[in-house]
């Protein structure tokens, strides 16, 4: 049971967090950044392992600079994802960009429902804005995996639903987009598809960072199942509170693909994606705790 009086607090205070200006916030996130890095010292085991195992070709020293930035970045994002409950749309739009999202609409004219796969590379919470680029006649969801802290999780789905993007648990997906598909309406649903599997799901793995990783594979086959367009969500930043996403189609016929392709695919994209920019990718996820040598 939510304690209300503790969340109604926290959520104040993260109001409140969301008036000050955002270059303020960024020397928060500066002073905050010593404290997780150099005193916490949060998971720096896990990042530099999971960094050895992605370059290996690279010193120790390297991977240090790559894992600073990294701790950086996360501190940004605690302080960016304040901005959701006291930015306008135009104000939205200005920080998170989003590009090609004209053949996302043309899709939703013609009817066809959309998976969208992401990693989490960026700010992956600023991407549920994206409804404010897309056509209204959609259902809009995103699938989450629950949080331990019910505040914390009641504080996340808050914040992703803010722009009318419908958080759906990881355990209702299939009910969720049957129930659409039934009804007739356009879906566009989003799955945050790096996530681990449990060691008992894990049956399907793939080279990811030089690893063989098991892999979540639901999303594809939903996607085949019911004949939905496959889009990767390409997240790059501009610069510091500057955000870019990119929908690029990962096969026009995802139907017509072997098994696991298409999540093979995905994986080519995201693994793209991270060698660009990789201080942006959730290092400290323990990502490779049942990948096989």
């Amino acid at each position: 049971m939510i304690n209300k009086i503790l969340y109604c607090k926290i959520r104040l205070f993260w109001k409140l967090l969301g008036t000050i200006p955002l270059r303020v916030l960024y020397l928060f996130s500066d002073f905050f950044y010593v404290i997780i890095y150099y005193l916490i010292g949060y998971r720096r085991d896990v990042v530099m392992k999971n960094l050895s195992f992605a370059y290996p070709e690279k010193s120790k020293e390297e991977l240090t600079q790559i894992s600073k930035r990294f701790y950086r970045f996360l501190c940004d994002i605690f302080f960016e994802v304040s901005k959701f409950g006291v930015w306008s749309d135009k104000k939205m739009k200005r920080h998170m960009k989003f590009v090609n999202y004209e053949a996302l609409n043309d899709h939703i004219r013609n009817g066809r429902s959309i998976s969208l796969f992401l990693g989490h590379y960026g700010n992956w919470e600023w991407i549920s804005s994206m409804s404010l680029w897309l056509d209204k006649n959609i259902a809009g969801g995103q699938i989450y995996k629950k949080l331990t802290s019910d505040i914390a999780d009641r504080l996340m789905i808050d914040n992703r639903s803010k722009f009318g993007v419908e958080c759906i648990e990881m355990s209702h997906t299939l009910r969720h987009i049957h129930q659409h598909k039934t009804a007739g309406d356009v879906s566009v649903t989003g799955y945050l598809y790096d996530q681990s599997p449990m060691k008992e799901e894990s049956k399907y793995f793939i080279d990811f960072m030089h690893k063989k990783t098991p892999v979540l594979t639901g999303t594809e086959r939903i996607t085949k199942r019911y004949g939905f367009e496959a889009y990767y969500v390409d997240v790059r930043r501009i610069k510091r509170g500057r955000w870019q996403a990119e929908f690029v189609r990962l096969h026009p016929d995802p139907s017509s693909l072997p098994d696991y392709r298409l999540t093979e695919i995905f994986y080519e994209h995201l693994t793209r994606t991270i060698y660009r920019q990789p201080e942006f990718y959730l290092w400290t996820h323990n990502r490779f705790k049942y990948a096989i040598d």
